[in-house]
């Protein structure tokens, strides 16, 4: 059985794969709110089997009562959708990160994207940082092979070793077939246990100038303007807070400050808060 059903997808214009799943390596759900905002009103292409994919114990599904009656359930899932920006197609798989099968979700994936001719694979995240979210937010670039990465970019330096994700498997396995991968992973205040909705602006706003195409980010933008002000007033109001995101906001503008310091003073700070209670 075959982990998924593709309709017809006609013709492709340089079709690129847009990958992002809710779960590991989403702080903020950056990755998946960019994914549904760049695929909103496009047409679904291919639909996955849950079945195969998730642990329902982990991921259930959400069942509907009406007045005692059971309506309806909606299990977790997974697809791919269609929509087309600047002339080209932008294919966004995302969903609930899968519990099972990652290496056979990879290669099945590998060759549906040889199937549609794509010819590059773009992964999207976020990862929990010690940086403030009243400053800009900055996104982190990995990719197949080191040449697609720009010297001015900001990339992991030297070897680093993480927990794997389903988006990084399924990459890893596009990369093998030859079809070039990149990822785009915005860095999340990690104090925040909701959407980053600058976050996502910021991964729509890369992905439009690595693709070279209009992106539509008002909606984005609007939200992330929004949430600025509430977090901004929710730290007037806490001293304690206000005082950890000024700490945050001077290491952050010291540029030579590395992402170790920033999370050592982070964890320092914490610490203070925990011994004084």
């Amino acid at each position: 059985m075959v982990l998924y059903e593709l309709r017809d997808t006609g013709p492709l214009a340089a079709p690129v794969l847009i990958v992002a799943f809710d779960g590991w390596v989403n702080a903020g759900d950056a990755g998946t709110r960019a994914a549904e905002v760049i695929a909103s009103g496009g047409e679904t292409v291919a639909t996955f089997s849950s079945d195969a994919l998730f642990d329902y114990r982990a991921n259930r599904p959400q069942v509907t009562f009406m007045e005692g009656v059971m309506e309806d359930i909606a299990w977790p899932e997974m697809s791919l959708r269609r929509a087309e920006h600047g002339g080209r197609d932008l294919l966004v798989l995302t969903g609930t990160e899968p519990n099972w099968n990652w290496q056979r979700l990879g290669q099945e994936v590998s060759e549906l994207a040889l199937r549609l001719g794509v010819v590059e694979h773009i992964s999207l995240g976020g990862i929990p940082w010690a940086a403030p979210h009243t400053r800009p937010v900055s996104t982190i670039v990995t990719a197949s092979d080191r040449s697609r990465v720009d010297p001015d970019d900001d990339h992991p330096e030297g070897r680093l070793v993480v927990p794997g994700a389903a988006v990084t498997a399924v990459a890893h396995a596009v990369a093998a077939t030859g079809i070039p991968t990149v990822g785009f992973w915005a860095r999340v205040p990690h104090y925040l246990g909701s959407v980053h909705h600058a976050a996502a602006l910021a991964l729509v706003d890369r992905l439009a100038i690595h693709l070279g195409v209009p992106l539509p980010v008002a909606t984005l933008t609007e939200e992330a303007a929004e949430q600025t002000q509430q977090l901004d007033a929710i730290a007037d109001g806490r001293p304690e807070v206000k005082n950890l995101i000024e700490q945050l906001e001077g290491l952050s503008d010291q540029q030579e400050t590395s992402g170790e310091e920033l999370a050592a003073e982070i964890e320092r700070y914490l610490r203070d808060q925990d011994e004084t209670r």
